[in-house]
């Protein structure tokens, strides 16, 4: 074989155990699988995710689960991959959290036209895939914005400037919880917005953009970090540049990072999405379509705001993880 063709052949071998991820139960396909696909698996999210289907599974006889998602969540081909493997080896069903919402499309429509029952979760589908799902379950990203934008404003006050790190630009769940939140801000203060920066979902480089951010911007009011690895990347450079407290810090998803900076007074609130629950229903719901039972085509799955005052009460335990 030729060092070239060796070469590739390599390349795809690493390519596709990259995307092999956290696989539970894999069977031979057999008619019986429930296929659950997210943005990425290197994350306490996307982790909590999987646990809530996992809980799910135990009221769904003769079925199996597997999990899988690419190495990134800007690995967006990768997803595509995933969901068109899951239909040709023709799954029960599918679980999707969409990482782009047109890229995902022509494989939600090989689900469809497959007769494989679809439920998106966390990120929409385009208007041009609405066809192609049975429900979608997430948190709405709107509101969510809104709620961190007024807590920001709580804390930073009407004037000044804020910088927005955010995540993957044109995620569906991006889109919505950045604009919920710039649009507010514009619409309740006088507050000048920097940004946003996207730190692709990697805490490295939100933690680096963030230390500029805060290096060119002295007199910065306050931050708002959209997603769970960019808001421990900001918390993170808060507290390398001594920064931490001494402006206002809004982070969103609430894995133990998040919630240690909520408590040592690094970030002044969190929120956070009902991710296990989300999992969770995404199985029972999938269920629910393969037994031809009504479903909602859409569910909010809610949000927390998770403060040092209320952290510790029953209802910011039930989404924090």
């Amino acid at each position: 074989m030729e060092r070239r063709h060796v070469t590739k052949l390599m390349a795809a071998l690493l390519a596709s155990s990259a995307l092999l991820g956290l696989t539970q139960g894999a069977q031979a396909a057999d008619g019986k699988e429930l296929a659950v696909i997210v943005k990425t698996v290197n994350s306490t999210y996307w982790q909590n995710v999987q646990k809530g289907a996992q809980s799910a599974m135990a009221d769904a006889s003769g079925y199996h689960m597997t999990f899988e998602g690419p190495a990134s969540e800007s690995a967006v081909a990768d997803e595509v991959n995933l969901v068109v493997n899951a239909v040709n080896r023709h799954v029960a069903g599918i679980v999707l959290a969409a990482s782009d919402p047109d890229a995902l499309v022509p494989a939600a429509k090989q689900a469809w036209e497959a007769h494989i029952p679809l439920i998106v979760i966390d990120s929409p589908l385009s208007a041009a895939g609405a066809h192609y799902f049975q429900s979608f379950l997430a948190t709405d990203n709107v509101k969510a914005g809104q709620l961190c934008a007024q807590a920001l404003i709580d804390k930073a006050g009407q004037t000044g400037q804020i910088a927005v790190m955010s995540y993957v630009a044109g995620a569906g769940s991006e889109i919505g919880r950045v604009g919920g939140f710039t649009d507010y801000i514009k619409a309740h203060s006088k507050l000048t917005i920097i940004g946003p920066y996207y730190s692709q979902s990697q805490m490295a480089t939100a933690l680096n953009q963030t230390t500029d951010v805060l290096t060119a911007h002295p007199d910065l009011k306050g931050i708002f970090g959209a997603n769970e690895p960019t808001a421990i990347g900001m918390g993170r450079a808060l507290k390398q540049s001594g920064r931490a407290g001494a402006l206002a810090a809004v982070g969103f998803d609430g894995n133990e990072d998040l919630q240690n900076f909520v408590k040592d007074g690094t970030l002044n609130a969190i929120a956070v999405q009902g991710s296990y629950q989300m999992g969770k229903l995404g199985i029972q719901t999938l269920l629910k379509v393969i037994d031809h039972k009504p479903v909602e085509k859409q569910i909010d799955t809610g949000v927390v705001l998770v403060t040092k005052a209320n952290i510790n009460s029953p209802e910011a335990k039930n989404v924090l993880y």
